[in-house]
């Protein structure tokens, strides 16, 4: 018969440090989600690789690739909480392959006349086109592989003026690259 000094419980794995050390930043999922969200689904971006002179459509391309990553990282440093940030991610994610996947069957480009139609004609397939065999296998490889990522990825949970710290500062640099590139981008550098 041993003599135990401390009684063993299920809670000791919670608390160890390598357990914490182990898991992601909030901030990595958040770049993650938004860099994939930004020229993973960027139809033009992948237009403009596809056609061989690298020019103005790429610099386009990447400069509005980075107005939506930018913008979606604000997006999820809003919700970067650790109940927040995977189903904010999947929103994000879901959304902008849906977008994807209608760009890549619909005009090569958005105009004011389709802004003045519906919008949602330019920004979500239609149904018809969701029963095509390649429509539906680019929507599930634009959805599932981030998804299986963001779902598996086992996230640190920060305190919480630590995470509203991060939040915060994620949210600030990503509102100044949204600004910066947004501006560039109506200023007509691309």
């Amino acid at each position: 018969m041993s003599l135990k000094l401390f009684r063993s419980t299920g809670y000791s794995s919670l608390l160890s440090p390598g357990r914490s050390r182990a898991t992601l930043h909030p901030g990595w999922v958040v770049l993650g989600a938004s860099l994939w969200a930004g020229f993973a689904c960027n139809v033009p971006l992948w237009r403009a690789v596809a056609g061989a002179p690298l020019g103005l459509a790429m610099l386009h391309a990447l400069l509005l690739g980075t107005v939506v990553a930018s913008g979606c990282a604000v997006a999820l440093s809003l919700f970067g909480w650790y109940a927040t940030l995977k189903p904010a991610a999947t929103l994000i994610l879901v959304v902008a392959a849906l977008a994807a996947v209608a760009r890549w069957n619909g005009p090569p480009s958005l105009d004011a006349s389709l802004i003045d139609s519906h919008l949602t004609h330019g920004l979500l397939p239609s149904w018809a086109s969701l029963l095509r065999w390649q429509v539906s296998a680019l929507l599930a490889l634009l959805v599932v592989v981030p998804l299986v990522w963001v779902w598996n990825a086992p996230v640190r949970r920060l305190p919480g003026p630590r995470q509203l710290r991060s939040n915060l500062v994620g949210m600030a640099s990503a509102a100044v690259v949204f600004a910066a590139t947004a501006s560039a981008l109506y200023n007509g550098l691309g």
